[in-house]
């Protein structure tokens, strides 16, 4: 067993991904493309990996964020997004890659590393994990759970998971004319205006348009994303961007115009996404975030006024599917000096 690292002359980024594409935990967000992306705006991404020979056997994509100078110091905080990719039941992996990690992420100047591994919330992980030094963290970046819709079986049987009334719209914007086609590069454009009009609307904030013109150009091509837009009498009513990777789709980003919500454009844009991600082999499509609530109660009443998650929750739900909670985020901090301790948690407050 060794360690290689990017940076070092025979690195090389397709066996990275090949990787990433066959792992059991390989997620869209451990892409080299995800950390090019991540680059141009404001993170640094470096990779480490454990080989066994030719083959790299476990790994992690880590994404730096430069913190505010301590003197001449060029301090940084480490992440870890839907990683690190290790077999998690094996205990002299783990033992022999987090403290190469840890090492791997100080050298870069890294006061405190989160991680958030796509791994099921159990009580022997995070026992695992105090082990080792890492705290549960007060602050996720990504949701800790989700919903997941399976695409087996033929699409009748998708439609008749969902709740009834999802069930109807979908056909409701069928009937009414609802298309939904590809975008391409020229429809970048309006996917942000989309994304801001839905910001503004929903009172949270979007990506530049820079953001998603990039992750588009950096994943599209190689089949890995997708653009689809739902149009009625060719005006854009909703849109999103989803992901792939080996034999998994991941909604992403979504937004929809203020007008036409009464076609339904959102049910049916979901649906062909679902058939989207099937026909590039996906079983399964991950609709993303909901409230964390639902993952520990999935009748949990919502708050009287809804706030954060809640309000697509409410869509999500009816369209079936399975309810799963992630083991979270996990923080470990890398400098243990009172100064750096302090530096680390508070600092990385603002980045995560």
């Amino acid at each position: 067993m060794q360690f290689r690292h990017s940076g070092q002359p025979d690195w090389s980024e397709a066996a990275w991904d090949r990787f990433v594409t066959g792992h059991a935990g390989g997620h869209p967000l451990q892409l080299a493309a995800w950390g090019a992306l991540k680059g141009e705006f404001g993170w640094r991404a470096a990779r480490l990996a454990l080989a066994a020979g030719e083959d790299l056997v476990a790994g992690a994509q880590v994404l730096f964020h430069p913190l505010p100078r301590l003197g001449f110091l060029p301090f940084s905080v480490a992440y870890v997004p839907k990683g690190p990719l290790l077999d998690w039941e094996d205990g002299a992996q783990v033992q022999a890659f987090l403290p190469a990690l840890y090492d791997f992420c100080r050298r870069r100047g890294a006061l405190l590393l989160k991680i958030e591994p796509e791994q099921p919330d159990a009580p022997a992980l995070s026992r695992r994990l105090r082990g080792l030094g890492f705290h549960a963290s007060a602050r996720a970046v990504q949701p800790r759970t989700t919903l997941w819709l399976h695409l087996r079986g033929a699409e009748e049987e998708w439609l008749a998971a969902m709740k009834p009334k999802w069930r109807y719209n979908v056909r409701l914007a069928e009937r009414r004319g609802v298309e939904v086609r590809v975008g391409g590069a020229e429809d970048l454009p309006l996917f942000a205006a989309l994304m801001q009009a839905t910001g503004e609307r929903n009172h949270f904030g979007v990506h530049d348009p820079a953001y998603y013109r990039r992750f588009w150009q950096l994943f599209a091509p190689s089949g890995h994303a997708a653009l689809l837009i739902a149009e009625h009498a060719g005006q854009p009513l909703a849109a999103l961007m989803l992901a792939q990777l080996a034999g998994k789709a991941y909604y992403l980003y979504g937004a929809s115009a203020n007008e036409g919500r009464h076609l339904m454009p959102n049910h049916l844009l979901q649906f062909r996404a679902m058939r989207w991600a099937r026909a590039q082999g996906c079983s399964a499509y991950d609709l993303w975030g909901v409230p964390d609530e639902v993952g520990l109660d999935a009748e949990a009443p919502p708050p009287e006024a809804e706030t954060g998650l809640w309000g697509v929750w409410q869509f999500k739900r009816g369209f079936g599917g399975e309810i799963r909670r992630y083991t979270g985020a996990w923080d470990r901090l890398l400098w243990l000096g009172a100064v750096g301790a302090r530096a680390g948690q508070v600092w990385a407050g603002r980045f995560f």
